[in-house]
Formats: C-alpha cells, structure tokens, sequence
C-alpha cells in the first residue's frame, strides 16, 4: 500500500495522540525481518528447516553466533544415542552420578552423589526438564568426563558442517566460547531426530522419576499444544535469553524451526509457532513418479545376453511450494548401449529432475544385473544351441 505525504503527515499526528503505529511503519518492519517472506518474529536469528533434505525454508540471522544455552543438550543427546548404538551401554543400563554432575546448578532433579539411575530414566529427565545433572551424567557415561565429551562434541559439530559452533560444556550453561547459530542448530536437531526412539522422550509432555517424587513437566509447551509437534528443546540463560529449536511433522512434511534470543518464553514459542505454521501452509513434499514403464533394457555389446535391465532408486521427496506440485518433470539420460562386462549395480544413466527449466537433483540409473563378456567356448555353445532350436539368453 502507497500514502500519500499528506496522509503520512496527518496519520502521524493521529499517532501522536492515540499511540497507533502507522501501517508503512509495519511494512519497514517486515521488509527488514531479514527473512524472504517476511514474517513477523520476536527473536534475534531463526531458521525454518526441511528436516529430511536439510532445505531451508526461511531464515533470519541464521548465522549469527550466540549463546545457545540448553539447545546445547541436543548435541548431547545425539552423541548418547550414537554410544548407544555402538553398544556402549543400553536403556536399562545403571549409571551413578558424580559429584561433578551434581554441582551443576540450573535446572536439574537434584541428583545427588553416587545416586543410581537408568539411562533410560537420565534420559527423561535429559530431555523432558532439561536436566543439567542428568546431562553431565549422560556425558560421563559416554566419554569418561565432561571435559573429553566437550571434545566429542565440537569434532562432531565438525563433521555436521556446523560451521559457526564451539561448545565449552555438556549443559548449555552461559561460559565463555561457548556458542552456536540458528542453522548449526538446526543441523544437529535434524541428526538427533533420524533416531527413532528420540520423539519416545521429546514428545512426553509430564512424567515423574524416584516412584513418582520428582514430576518432570516438559519445557516446551509446544509438545502439548501444537499440531504435529514432535520436539525437540529448550534452552534459557541469562546471555541467551530464550531459545528453541521445534521439530513437527504433519503428512509427510518434517520440519525444524529454531528462534534465539528471545525476551520472553512466550516469545521464543510464538517465533517457531509463526515458522512452523509458515511452512506447513506454504509447502508440500512431493515424489517423483515411478519410471517403470518408461525405462527399457540398454543393448550389451559382446555380452552373453544382448540386454541388461535397470535399476534404480527414487531420491527423498523434493520439497515444493504448494500448488507448484504439477510443475515436477524428470528427464530420463541412458546410455545407448555399454560393453560387456557389465558389472551390477554399473552406472549407465541418470535422470535429472526438474521444475519449471531449474533443476532439483538427479538420481542415477543402473545395471540390474551382472552380463557376462561373450568369448569363443560361450559363442560356440550359443551357436550350437541356436542350430539345435535350444534356446539361449543371448
């Protein structure tokens, strides 16, 4: 919408008296929100992630370094379910907590010295309260001290291509060198998230430990009052202000949106509600259809059979605008024909796929089977049986 310089004037006056802000005012601010869609957030940096494809959908600052608080525990959990899954300890593995991990301070149950819990149990209280002592305990566990597990934790950051993090603990808790981004955030949530059992734990909304003494109430509201909601953490310090990263899934679509730096928690939650219902309402996974019918067997040359069948495997869903799912082409490029020896699994072609002229990705189309080079016993065999009405692959 376009004003006048007489009508800004006197609006400006009107604001003046009844305290109104001038609807240009709202347009600046949404032009300057730093995100393409404009949209309305009350955080310092965000990011709104595909999580399976790692697209992005919507950013704000994503890069900006700062101060992650318990955002951090995701790294955490992520370098116990990958201990876990090289058979370091199981669930019902009894782990005792030290008095390193019970001076922790912040939020915690309250553990104390030498107290016994499963992991499972640590777990819970891990990722439902955002336990500090039950963190560090976790950390110990995998690493043998904090101090080496902070070490595991920046070298995976590395290899996440997280490439504005540095960790300085296992907790969250604000010290110096200790910071992340919105999209290195974004990154880690998405890794913790391909292990199925991690929604068992972030999607529990109130559960209890010791016989049901100590209540564990989940940190993000969300769990319980958004659609789909699936996860995943909270974070809230004095440097960080308040923080989120929030994973869902309706459909097929999965997405993570992570705010920093918020004023308030409601704040923090309002900025990835605003993210997620941004992307649920804009955007569609789309699959690209099956080429069966349209691929044919590649001549062999010198082979014991004149043909070789494909193979292939469709790629993860593409994500698309909504409405913009008819505009999917793929593009099929084959090999006229190969030499034998044909190895399976051999790469004879690739399709491209491609929307509107601008191409998504491609995936690669190969040999079915192994075809074998024809040599002159082979040849004779062949031909003898051709003579004798037999018949033959070839």
């Amino acid at each position: 919408m376009t004003f006048h310089p007489l009508q800004k004037a006197v609006a400006c006056l009107l604001a003046l008296f009844i305290g109104m802000v001038p609807v240009w005012a709202e347009e600046v601010q949404e032009e300057s929100s730093g995100g393409t869609a404009g949209l309305r957030l009350e955080c310092k940096s965000a990011i709104l992630m595909e999580q399976t494809t790692g697209q992005v959908l919507y950013e704000m600052n994503a890069d900006d370094p700062m101060p992650p608080a318990s955002i951090t525990k995701i790294m955490t959990l992520l370098l116990t379910f990958e201990a876990m899954e090289q058979g370091k300890f199981q669930y019902d593995t009894v782990l005792s907590c030290s008095e390193h991990a019970a001076s922790m301070g912040g939020s915690q149950i309250w553990l104390e010295p030498g107290e016994e819990m499963t992991v499972d149990e640590i777990l819970r209280a891990t990722f439902i309260s955002s336990a500090n002592d039950a963190a560090v305990v976790l950390a110990e566990a995998v690493a043998g001290s904090e101090d080496a597990f902070v070490s595991m934790m920046n070298e995976k950051a590395r290899e996440l291509g997280m490439e504005n993090t540095h960790f300085s603990n296992a907790t969250g808790l604000d010290a110096p060198e200790h910071y992340s981004t919105a999209r290195d955030i974004a990154l880690m949530s998405a890794a913790l998230l391909r292990y199925p059992d991690v929604t068992r734990y972030s999607t529990v909304w109130m559960d209890s430990l010791r016989g049901g003494t100590t209540e564990l109430v989940n940190t993000n509201k969300l769990v319980r009052f958004y659609n789909g909601a699936t996860g995943l953490k909270t974070g809230t310090t004095d440097g960080a202000g308040s923080c989120l990263s929030a994973s869902a899934q309706r459909d097929e679509l999965s997405l993570i949106a992570v705010s920093l730096g918020s004023d308030t928690s409601a704040q923090r939650f309002a900025s990835c509600r605003t993210l997620l219902d941004y992307g649920f309402a804009n955007y569609v996974t789309v699959q690209p259809p099956s080429l069966e019918e349209q691929l044919t067997p590649v001549p062999v040359l010198h082979g014991v059979q004149r043909q070789v069948d494909l193979a292939y495997d469709l790629p993860p869903s593409f994500i698309m605008k909504r409405g913009e799912e008819n505009s999917l082409s793929q593009e099929v490029q084959l090999a006229e024909d190969v030499e034998a020896p044909v190895e399976e699994g051999q790469l004879l072609g690739k399709v491209v796929v491609s929307k509107e002229g601008t191409v998504l990705g491609e995936y690669p189309i190969r040999a079915k089977n192994a075809v074998a080079k024809i040599d002159f016993k082979k040849g004779m065999e062949i031909l003898f049986g051709t003579l004798l009405g037999k018949e033959e692959s070839f």
